[in-house]
């Protein structure tokens, strides 16, 4: 097992594990943003009203892209499976 494909691997989890994590922060960011500009324009300063809305698009976001991180995370975990035999032969 050559040190240049234990990095690729390595590289390769981390750009899956950045890519899952902004779909689901993102929208989480942009609510808390626009929840923000609302509370600076308002002057209103309840906690809860930046929580709810961004507990609750972070909600959304898993349920409509789920499977598709699912479906992600099982191709990542079939060709690491996959390609053990050939990392152990060469």
């Amino acid at each position: 097992m050559s040190p240049e494909l234990v990095l690729n691997i390595a590289q390769q989890a981390v750009k899956l594990t950045l890519l899952l994590t902004a779909i689901i922060l993102l929208p989480a960011l942009g609510i808390g943003l626009l929840v923000s500009m609302f509370q600076a324009a308002t002057q209103i300063n309840e906690q809860t009203l930046s929580f709810i809305p961004k507990l609750v698009i972070t909600f959304l976001t898993l349920m409509l892209a789920g499977p598709w991180m699912l479906r992600l995370l099982i191709e990542f975990a079939n060709h690491i499976i996959t390609s053990i035999p050939s990392v152990l032969s060469g």
